[in-house]
């Protein structure tokens, strides 16, 4: 029996991230379906903008990728096309969590990584759910 899509979601949710060896900003989680395969949700750092003055802000991207594997670990599919995204950002001492617009004034529009627009895993789940389950389907 195929999992449905609210289980689906709620592995998706609660499943712990883990750092992926090796690699300082990669974590992904993996989640055991049934027929022995695997769903990995995880994220990259894409990119790291620092400026030369410490004052300015640092901002890193990351990118929300999944991929459905088989018990031999063969790739079955993949979504890495970046559409959902995060960042944190730095500005000399301060992080995101300082209010960073409060504390050093006015910052470029296109430098300020806005927490308002980020994509968490609860935002996403029912989108990645809604695009594994059609995969399980195309291979059962």
């Amino acid at each position: 029996m195929m999992i449905d899509k609210e289980e689906l979601v709620e592995k998706i949710e609660k499943t712990k991230l883990e750092r992926i060896q090796d690699l300082e900003d990669s974590y992904e989680k993996r989640i055991y379906l049934d027929g022995g395969n695997v769903l990995i949700v995880g994220y990259n750092q894409e990119e790291k903008s620092e400026r030369a003055d410490p004052e300015e802000e640092t901002v890193r991207s990351f990118y929300w990728f999944w991929e459905l594997r088989n018990s031999q670990w063969d790739l079955l599919f993949e979504n890495k096309d970046k559409s959902f995204n995060f960042c944190e950002s730095d500005v000399g001492g301060w992080s995101d969590d300082d209010r960073v617009e409060d504390v050093v004034g006015d910052l470029a529009e296109e430098d300020v990584c806005k927490w308002s627009e980020q994509d968490w895993i609860e935002d996403i789940s029912e989108d990645i759910a809604d695009e594994v389950i059609g995969w399980l389907r195309s291979i059962d």
